[in-house]
């Protein structure tokens, strides 16, 4: 079974490669989204084999995706514009899709990726179940870049109107995205939302009194909504 992810700032298109992504037996759907930044962390925290990945999105285009993914899975462009080939190609894609996009040109590109698939079987299983273990990083729009987050380094994340702000030993990163990806993304055994402003990293609280927590200087209240939750995660650690 090959997943996919279908990434594409038109609704329209994502309803067609949807559409025939279900007519094949050998694919399954992951997730089809229009934010290229959501994709990003389904690609680097998920199992993902095949990306359908548009060129042109406002976001981020296509050929920076791939740079930044740099060969993490399979990847089919597919752009109304032919002139973007050569790019794709030299970034080793497995095929280029020219909109509209016609079911008999769709099912020859996944068949292509799925005989790509069959011969290196034997590597994709021994590396899968280190893949899986648990996502190292993420990745955040900041207001000038795309920044590399190391899971391992977040304290907490604050919650405010209009962005988050997510917290390290040694920076504040500003971020437009929402809390509840956020609490999606991060590994739920290592984090927990505990107000709606706040999901703290499990293992830098320091101590939990009279509900609040304690990360370093920063006091976190425990909202009534995410208590229970929060508490048995706790107690799953207590000796």
């Amino acid at each position: 079974m090959i997943r996919c992810l279908v990434v594409d700032d038109e609704p329209l298109a994502l309803d067609i490669l949807t559409d025939y992504i279900a007519k094949v037996p050998f694919l399954e759907l992951v997730k089809a989204t229009t934010s290229a930044f959501e994709a990003l962390s389904i690609v680097q925290n998920d199992l993902i084999d095949l990306v359908f990945l548009d060129v042109q999105m406002p976001e981020l285009t296509g050929i920076q995706f791939l740079k930044i993914i740099n060969g993490k899975c399979n990847v089919i462009l597919t752009t109304a514009y032919s002139q973007y080939a050569l790019d794709g190609y030299e970034l080793d894609v497995s095929d280029y899709l020219l909109k509209p996009i016609a079911f008999d040109r769709f099912y020859k590109a996944v068949l292509k990726v799925q005989n790509q698939q069959s011969q290196s079987t034997p590597a994709v299983t021994i590396e899968r179940p280190v893949a899986a273990s648990a996502p190292d990083f993420i990745f955040v729009k900041t207001e000038h870049r795309i920044q590399k987050i190391y899971i391992n380094d977040i304290l907490y994340i604050e919650g405010l109107k209009d962005y988050v702000s997510i917290f390290t030993a040694v920076e504040r990163i500003i971020t437009l995205q929402h809390m509840k990806k956020l609490e999606e993304v991060l590994p739920n055994q290592r984090f927990a939302r505990v107000h709606k402003s706040f999901i703290v990293s499990i293992d830098k609280i320091e101590s939990i009194e009279r509900g609040r927590i304690q990360i370093g200087d920063k006091v976190i209240p425990i909202g009534d909504t995410y208590r229970d939750n929060f508490f048995k995660k706790i107690e799953d650690r207590n000796i």
